[in-house]
């Protein structure tokens, strides 16, 4: 007899999902699904309000990447007020070094935030170790020194974002065209010499070397695992400069195969051109892809992993040589192992470090030059902003009347991108873990969400639907009778 199992909810992500795998009588895998169960509709509850007001409110979607939110609704602004980029205008020296200051803080917090906390877990006791023992709590009594460590960076980088945004969550510094404030020198120094309270930034890129040497001793004694852990396969997606490498904040959108051919390269604006967003009933997460190739050819990766499959180089001493050691270790071929995600993290943490300290030398960011102030008639009315966020390329795209009244919102972010990815990331899971197994134990239902947790996923910030969602509610009495249920 076939049978259901089912992983509710998955654990150490942000937001709520669940698995399901199908088996058949001799418990081999028939399907596997990451079904998404929550449902939150901000892009349709902004519409109506002042357009200014979307970067404030649409942030809230999100407790950990907001400041990404933030940012990617400011650039949007910048378009809506005919200062942006698609109007042919440079952003100011000053505003653009300070949201690229938060942007870092943010990736640097996040990033440890999701390594230490939600996985390394796993790299320090084993998959099949005790549910009570992998987690923070067990890490810490391993090795406190660490942890502590940990610790200290995390706050550093918050400690950052307050300074940019004013709050450690949901802090607003970003305005159309530019920002509301600078960083003085008193608080330039507090972070760049470090104080009582505090780190310094040399300290802090010397903590976040912790990252890479825990995955390169995870790694040396667990290579054949790691490596053939959920194979997937897709194209790679990311923001590039205009030499093809890298950029969080700012560039074109860039696509390459498995051959890191270059399968399309555009302006972020012209996105509607080239993706689509496709439904399934069984989950409220969209399946982003390129029209051109299809659902199955045209879906994407995108976040650590896929930033360093596309990138060449790093500007930054630390960082470029960890990524050679990525680089060399699959010939210069693309890296599908999903678990590299993590290496590719660890990297990417000591790569924001750098780029701060690079920032916090920078004389611009005291500079008194914040606005570009729009023309006469320069309002656009419509603007796209395009970031890349901790987890990979997010996206918003806006639309507001002549009253200045929001009337259309999409948001594509990094996790809806991943998510055929991580379908298939499960499905290889369970067929490697769990399929033709005379026992399904704790441990192997893990491993699945261990190829989840790879992508950091934020589920709360990727739930929307297309089209009117349904109203079902039910009436039930102390004895769980129903006595009542209507639908709309």
């Amino acid at each position: 007899m076939s049978r259901t199992l089912v992983i509710d909810p998955v654990t150490r992500i942000e937001g709520h999902g669940k698995v399901t795998l199908q088996l058949d009588e001799q418990n081999r895998v028939k399907d596997a699904r990451l079904q998404v169960v929550e449902f939150r509709g901000f892009e349709r509850f902004i519409q109506g309000h002042p357009y200014w007001e979307a970067p404030m409110l649409l942030q809230r979607i999100c407790g950990i990447c907001f400041v990404s939110h933030h940012l990617c609704g400011a650039k949007a602004l910048d378009d809506v007020v005919g200062v942006g980029l698609k109007d042919g205008i440079q952003m100011l020296p000053t505003p653009e070094k300070m949201r690229r200051l938060g942007h870092y803080a943010q990736q640097l917090q996040s990033h440890v935030t999701a390594y230490f906390y939600l996985i390394a877990p796993e790299m320090v006791f084993g998959i099949d170790a005790a549910p009570e023992k992998r987690n923070i709590i067990g890490l810490a009594e391993a090795n406190p020194d660490l942890v502590k460590r940990v610790i200290e960076l995390r706050r550093w980088g918050q400690e950052l974002i307050v300074a940019v945004l004013g709050k450690r969550m949901h802090g607003i510094s970003s305005v159309p065209g530019g920002v509301n404030n600078n960083l003085s020198t008193e608080q330039r120094d507090r972070f760049l010499k470090g104080a009582d309270d505090l780190l310094s930034i040399d300290q802090v890129i010397d903590y976040a070397q912790d990252a890479l040497n825990l995955f390169y001793d995870y790694h040396e004694k667990h290579r054949m695992e790691i490596d053939n852990f959920g194979i997937t396969k897709a194209l790679d997606m990311c923001l590039v400069d205009d030499n093809g490498d890298v950029d969080y904040y700012h560039g074109k959108m860039r696509v390459i195969d498995e051959d890191k051919n270059i399968v399309l390269e555009t302006d972020y604006h012209d996105y509607l051109d080239h993706f689509s967003e496709a439904t399934e009933e069984w989950s409220y997460m969209k399946f982003p892809y390129l029209k051109a190739l299809g659902r199955e050819a045209g879906s994407v990766r995108v976040g650590p992993l896929a930033r360093l499959n596309v990138t060449r180089r790093y500007n930054t001493p630390l960082a470029q040589a960890a990524l050679e050691r990525f680089q060399d270790y699959t010939q210069g071929k693309v890296n599908n192992m999903t678990l590299h995600t993590n290496w590719a993290r660890a990297i990417e943490i000591l790569h924001s470090a750098e780029l701060i300290k690079e920032l916090l030398n920078d004389p611009d960011l005291q500079g008194s030059n914040l606005i570009i102030t729009p023309g006469k008639n320069a309002w656009t009315g419509e603007g796209v902003g395009v970031v890349e966020a901790p987890r990979g390329t997010l996206l918003h795209h806006y639309r507001a009347d002549e009253a200045g009244n929001m009337t259309y919102a999409n948001l594509i972010v990094s996790t809806t991108q991943n998510n055929k990815a991580m379908n298939r990331t499960v499905q290889a899971v369970a067929q490697e873990w769990v399929s033709g197994k005379p026992e399904i134990t704790e441990g192997m239902m893990n491993a699945i969400e261990v190829g989840i947790r790879a992508y950091d996923p934020c589920l709360s910030c990727a739930t929307h639907a297309m089209g009117q969602m349904p109203l079902q509610v039910t009436l039930i009495d102390a004895d769980e009778k129903m006595l009542d249920e209507k639908y709309r």
